[in-house]
C-alpha cells in the first residue's frame, strides 16, 4: 500500500531542498518556503555569508519575497516551513507578519524562539499568535546541520 505525502511534509521537503542549496555558497544550510493556500509563493536559503547581512536568514528572505509576490506585508492566511526552529529576529518578524502558521523541522536549542529558549511566536502579550507544528522532517534537517559543522571544523583544522 502506499502512503500518501502530506502537504507538510512535501513542503517541508521543499525548504531542505532550500537549505541544500546554501551549501553552494558556505552558508548554513537552513531553508524556507511561504505557502499560501497549497501554491509555494516564496522560497529562499540563509545567505548571511553570501550578502553579509546579518539580516539574511531563510525566514526573513522567504517573507520579503512573499511580501512583495503578495503585494502586502500581511502575511495572513500563509504557512512558513522552515527546516530549522526559528531564532528571536525570525519569530518576532513572523509575527508582526501575521503569519498564520509555522511548521519547523529540528528545534534549535540555544538560539529557537518558537519554544526551545523561548516561545516568541506563540507570547500571549503579543497582538498574534502563529500556529506552530515541529518536528517535520527534524531527522533530515539536523543531519545536513551536523554535516556542515562537522566539515567546517575540519577545513578550520
Amino acid at each position: 500500500m502506499e502512503t500518501k505525502e502530506s502537504p507538510d511534509d512535501r513542503f517541508v521537503r521543499a525548504a531542505l531542498e532550500e537549505a541544500e542549496r546554501c551549501l553552494d555558497w558556505g552558508d548554513v544550510p537552513v531553508g524556507a518556503v511561504m505557502v499560501r493556500g497549497q501554491e509555494i509563493v516564496a522560497a529562499a536559503g540563509n545567505q548571511r555569508e553570501r550578502l553579509q547581512d546579518p539580516t539574511a536568514h531563510a525566514e526573513i528572505l522567504a517573507m520579503r519575497e512573499a511580501a512583495h509576490r503578495i503585494g502586502t506585508w500581511r502575511l495572513d492566511g500563509c504557512t512558513l516551513y522552515v527546516t530549522l526552529e526559528p531564532c528571536a529576529m525570525c519569530a518576532g518578524a513572523m509575527v508582526l507578519a501575521r503569519v498564520e502558521r509555522l511548521v519547523y523541522g529540528a528545534a534549535d536549542p540555544k538560539a529557537g524562539f518558537a519554544g526551545s529558549l523561548g516561545n516568541l511566536v506563540r507570547d500571549e502579550r503579543l497582538n498574534h499568535r502563529v500556529e506552530v507544528v515541529s518536528g517535520i522532517g527534524a531527522d533530515q534537517a539536523a543531519l545536513l546541520l551536523r554535516r556542515f559543522f562537522a566539515d567546517r571544523r575540519r577545513s578550520d583544522g
